[in-house]
């Protein structure tokens, strides 16, 4: 009795990762997807126990589900991307959605200056908060801004902070979240855009998050050179808009654990919607969390170098 509702709930898992694994792109379909990564961490934590009782038959259905869950996650946690070119100078880029209502100024800049970043990119940003920018960004005297967005949450806009000089692209289209300049670095000139994407539930519109990776395929398509892109997306790499960016941007993304949402979380239990993406010429070095900023979200740390030829 127990042993067969205990494989009944680990069907579960296993259905999510085949919904992944479809590689179907309906919302619904695509909404699942993106809880591959804690649903593998939960039924590891359960079928370890199972496997040191009795109800043999009900790990190995947990230990078939993990497997399961692995490859759906194997392209967000381990993604592919180039290499590193050895003794090439390295970036540090610090992202992070702030949340429109959090005003704890002195918990964001203790996260921006643990992590010494080179160039920062702050997603709704609040009115609050950016007001003090000055304080916030006070080692980050080259700055581009977007336009205060109201529509879908409160008044937030997104900043890019550098410690090298950059220069502010124009706006994006309208109906895309996003903000862009050309920092001049190490590497040499580099495009840095923030971007926003909407949740894929509720939508604004069906195909809301699709349609905004469209106009931001036109944005990134009218940039030369090196391409970092760093922002909330509302959605994981493997997920759908992944996918459409890597396919039809020709970016990859940084490696995707532990999440970044919900911060109330433990990172291993959460999604990371918060993503990181470059174009084929750079490569990533290093990836992990930066310090709380009492948002519900966590920010993300990149190392970024030229990639080898």
């Amino acid at each position: 009795m127990l042993d067969g509702l205990v494989r009944l709930v680990l069907a579960i898992p296993l259905g999510l990762a085949l919904v992944a694994l479809s590689g179907i792109g309906h919302r619904w379909f695509d909404i699942l997807a993106q809880f591959t990564a804690p649903a593998l961490v939960v039924t590891a934590v359960l079928t370890i126990p199972l496997a040191l009782t009795r109800l043999k038959m009900a790990a190995l259905h947990g230990l078939i589900a993990c497997v399961a869950l692995l490859f759906a996650v194997a392209a967000q946690w381990w993604p592919a991307g180039p290499r590193a070119e050895a003794g090439a100078p390295v970036v540090r880029l610090y992202s992070a959605n702030l949340y429109y209502l959090n005003d704890d100024v002195g918990a964001i800049r203790s996260s921006i200056e643990a992590a010494d970043a080179d160039v920062v990119v702050l997603i709704e940003l609040g009115q609050d908060a950016a007001g003090r920018v000055d304080e916030l960004l006070e080692e980050y005297p080259h700055r581009a801004a977007s336009m205060r967005m109201d529509v879908t949450r409160g008044p937030s806009r997104s900043v890019i902070g550098s410690r090298y000089p950059l220069t502010a692209l124009p706006d994006p289209p309208d109906g895309l979240h996003a903000v862009a300049a050309v920092t001049r670095t190490p590497l040499g000139r580099v495009n840095i855009v923030g971007v926003h994407l909407t949740r894929p539930w509720p939508f604004q519109e069906q195909w809301g998050q699709v349609s905004q990776t469209m106009a931001l395929q036109d944005v990134v398509g009218g940039l030369t050179g090196p391409v970092v892109v760093a922002g909330d997306f509302n959605s994981v790499s493997s997920a759908r808009i992944g996918k459409q960016v890597r396919r039809d941007l020709g970016l990859h993304p940084a490696p995707g654990f532990p999440g970044t949402w919900p911060a109330a979380l433990p990172s291993p239990l959460g999604m990371t919607i918060d993503q990181v993406y470059a174009s084929p010429d750079l490569a990533f070095v290093k990836r992990g969390l930066g310090r709380p900023t009492g948002s519900d979200h966590r920010p993300v740390v990149t190392e970024i170098t030229r990639a080898a030829d």
